[in-house]
């Protein structure tokens, strides 16, 4: 067992997350594969292990029980997170994972087939010009700018009974202050992860 097999085991044992063996082997190589990669794309500065393992793996899963329904989509997703680690942990649901950035798309195809993911594919476009032939019922942003521009920029893809999913750091006051009118807040949770020393806040949202 390699070191950073050991080290995600030990994570997500610390914050009572459970997978089966092949998900956790499937996380190690997404790992690998993004440390690999990051040397010619930077596609992240978090690079060491540890850092690797809680900030892009458990952060990642710490949103899982928030999702809504079977196709979601993860808006900005960079080098795949959170959607590839919620992808694996997660084979009954559909996920999209949508990125501006062509090199980061090229990342996440090449992962998604060596990891064998039939439940996940990435797309290359902005959001305001993405018009799929389905909606999705929850919509994930980890790191896409102010709420008033996660909803403005991804509402034309949220089903009807949708719910968008914002990943935040410190309480965005300020910014679910500035939410649409036609938004409603679902819920505000501040998340507990063990073996992170840094404030997470999930933000939930729908139309009215």
């Amino acid at each position: 067992m390699t070191a950073l097999n050991q080290l995600l085991i030990h994570a997500l044992q610390e914050n009572k997350i459970t997978l089966p063996e092949p998900a956790i082997k499937k996380l190690v190589h997404y790992l690998e594969l993004m440390k690999i990669w990051n040397r010619v794309f930077n596609l992240t500065t978090i690079t060491e292990p540890h850092r690797m393992v809680y900030l892009h793996i458990i952060d990642s899963l710490s949103v899982q029980n928030f999702l809504h329904g079977k196709h979601m989509l993860d808006v900005g997703s960079g080098a795949g997170l959170p959607g590839i680690p919620l992808a694996i942990a997660n084979p009954d649901q559909n996920w999209t994972l949508l990125d501006k950035n062509n090199k980061k798309t090229r990342f996440m195809t090449q992962a998604i087939a060596e990891l064998g993911l039939t439940n996940a594919t990435a797309i290359h476009s902005r959001c305001e010009d993405f018009h799929p032939s389905i909606s999705f019922d929850s919509i994930l942003s980890r790191a896409f700018g102010s709420l008033r521009m996660f909803v403005e920029s991804t509402q034309h893809l949220l089903s009807e009974d949708g719910r968008f999913i914002a990943m935040k750091g410190k309480y965005p006051q300020d910014e679910i202050n500035d939410l649409p009118a036609h938004i409603v807040l679902q819920q505000d949770v501040q998340l507990k992860v063990k073996g992170m020393d840094m404030e997470r806040h999930v933000i939930c949202f729908s139309k009215k």
